[in-house]
Formats: C-alpha cells, structure tokens, sequence
C-alpha cells in the first residue's frame, strides 16, 4: 500500500493492467505508458515533496504541460493532455486517487488547442457532390450518418437497431429503441460502454468507443430517408444483438468494422482526389476528417461550443447534464437550424 493509502503501489502499472484487460491494444498501451513514465519522472524531479502521482496539483500537471511545448506539435500536446486525464480519470472513478488534476487543466486547454492538424478545405457543394457520386446503399448510409453525426468509425460499427430511433411508415424495423431514446424521436442514442473485447447486447465487441459520456445526437430529414433506405435492403444479421450496419459483402450478415469503413471512404475518396497513399491528415479525407468536418462547420455557424462538445460525446459531467435535461428543446432545435444539407 502507498504511503497515501493508495492500494496501487505503482498508479501507472495499475492504470496499464486495467486497461489491458478493457481491451486496449499493445500499441495503445504503450502510448500511455511512455507518457505516464514521462510525467511520472518529471513529477519525481521537479516536485520531491509529492511523492505520489495521488498528490500531484494540477499545478504540477500544467508545468509538465508547458514543459512538452516546443517539443511536440500542438496535436500531439493535445493527445498526451488526454492520457494524462484519461489516467487520473479511472484511478478517481476506482477510489485509487481522490480528485483528477487534469480535470481544470483539460477544461482550460480545450479553449486554446486544436486537436486536429491543419486540414483539406472541403465545401458544403463539394462534399454534396461527393455524396451524390455514392450509390450503394450500406456505403452512402455510412458516409451521410458519420459526416451528419460527427461519430467516430468505431462508434458507428457499434450501433445496433435499439440504438436508432427512427419515425417511419415506409418499413417494419421490428426492435423497439432502447429507454433513453423513448420521447426522442428520430434520434441517435451513442454509448461510451463498448470496447473492444467486451460483451454488448449479447455480442463481443471488435471495436472501442471512445466517448467519454452517453450522447442522444438528432437525425434530420435526410439522414432519416438515407437510413431507412439502408433497412430496406439490409440483410439479416448473424448477431441477435442486431447490429444496424451489417456487410454486404463476402462478410454477409456480420457487423460491419471500422477497417470497413475507412476503406469505404477511401475508396470514394480517392475518386474524388481527396486520398493519396503516403499523404497525411492535411491532405487524406478519412472517417475522421468527417468528425471535423461536422465539428468545424458547427462550431462556426452556432458559436455553440457546448451543444457541439456534447454532439461529439467529449464533455465534462456539468455540460452534458445541461443538454441532457434541455435535450428536446436547445440541442435539437440548435441542430436541425444549423446542420448542413448533402442530398
């Protein structure tokens, strides 16, 4: 037992356990454990009197911070802020440390750093006409659902039929939506609970959410038609937890994967010119340059950083308890006022 009380005698090989056994891979393992050990000696050094990564002020957190500036790109600050978080996050949640230093820290670099590098300008005409080139139905559903949701690849495998609300007469979906989504119609419910490896509605998980809170995300007119399109012709699925997106492809019938769906975008993309082998983030259009995409434009148009922080599931307990309770009213109405059109 630490000299604290703390029943991890090393926080941070505690911390790589636990999250080896949520799924995480090696790679992403190993991330963390290079900057924990970095901040973990830079603790030792520069702060003796805390002789605990449990009894490090947020303080301590900032100085390392600024000590990374100049030395990484602002992005790469922005990832290593996260684990960091995501680190002191999970030992407060298991009663390991009391409070999370980097909890003021995160807040007050969220309004000063931009997590994503410099990227491809895209308009909204551009991207209509890349769109309508898009004629399959499962790959057309993909793209219109991740570039009007801002969600992740991941996240957007994991959907199940509970998962999506959706008012229409034109099919039977036959799966009642899931409690959260009851009195919220035509909408999308996203959960932080799958990661990879773990059992969701009956079924193992080969992908991981990321989203640090549950997010009820609108669906407009469009988004609805080009969903049902898809469940009229979607196959049946092989899961019993009914996975919304399913392959129709030498897969038949399985959940779709995050591999599916970055080489869906790119093969549209590189038609498009807009995806090199060899090109990085400024110049590829990838799953992920959707979610900026949608993060960007909403950004501009509602100067709601709130609204669009809690559509991207990456908000702090007090924010999203805001837009959770008023949901129905400023979060839609917010929403479907200032969502881009692509059909």
């Amino acid at each position: 037992m630490n000299a604290d009380g703390s029943g991890a005698e090393d926080p941070v090989a505690y911390f790589l356990q636990d999250i080896e056994y949520q799924g995480k891979t090696e790679r992403t393992r190993s991330a963390y454990e290079r900057v924990l050990r970095d901040f973990e000696s830079f603790i030792e050094t520069e702060y003796p009197h805390a002789d605990t990564l449990s009894a490090v002020s947020h303080r301590g957190c900032m100085a390392w911070i600024h000590g990374q500036r100049g030395e990484v790109a602002e992005s790469t600050l922005a990832t290593y802020a996260s684990y960091l978080h995501r680190f002191y996050a999970y030992m407060t949640q298991v009663g390991e440390f009391e409070e999370n230093p980097m909890a003021l820290v995160v807040e007050q670099m969220d309004e000063s750093i931009d997590v994503d590098p410099t990227r491809r300008e895209i308009g909204i005409e551009e991207m209509q006409a890349f769109v309508a080139g898009i004629g399959h139905p499962l790959s057309r559903a993909m793209i219109v659902a991740l570039l009007k949701t801002g969600m992740r690849a991941g996240e957007l495998c994991n959907l199940d039929l509970r998962d999506v609300h959706l008012t229409t007469d034109a099919i039977e979906i036959g799966v009642d939506p899931r409690p959260q989504l009851h009195g919220k119609p035509d909408s999308i419910y996203v959960s932080p609970e799958p990661a990879r490896g773990t059992v969701v509605n009956g079924e193992e998980r080969t992908a991981s959410n990321k989203r640090r809170r549950p997010t009820v995300i609108p669906v407009d007119d469009e988004l609805r038609e080009t969903l049902v399109r898809w469940l009229a012709v979607r196959p049946d699925p092989r899961s019993s937890a009914e996975p919304f997106f399913c392959s129709t492809a030498g897969q038949w019938g399985e959940r779709v994967t995050p591999q599916t769906v970055h080489h869906t975008v790119e093969r549209h993309a590189r038609d498009r010119g807009w995806y090199r082998t060899g090109g990085g983030a400024s110049e590829n259009v990838t799953p992920h340059y959707f979610r900026h995409f949608f993060t960007t434009y909403l950004r501009g148009q509602t100067g709601e950083r709130g609204i669009v922080k809690y559509l991207r599931g990456d908000v702090a307990d007090d924010v999203i308890d805001t837009y959770t309770h008023n949901w129905g009213d400023r979060v839609r109405e917010t929403y479907e006022a200032n969502i881009y059109r692509l059909l």
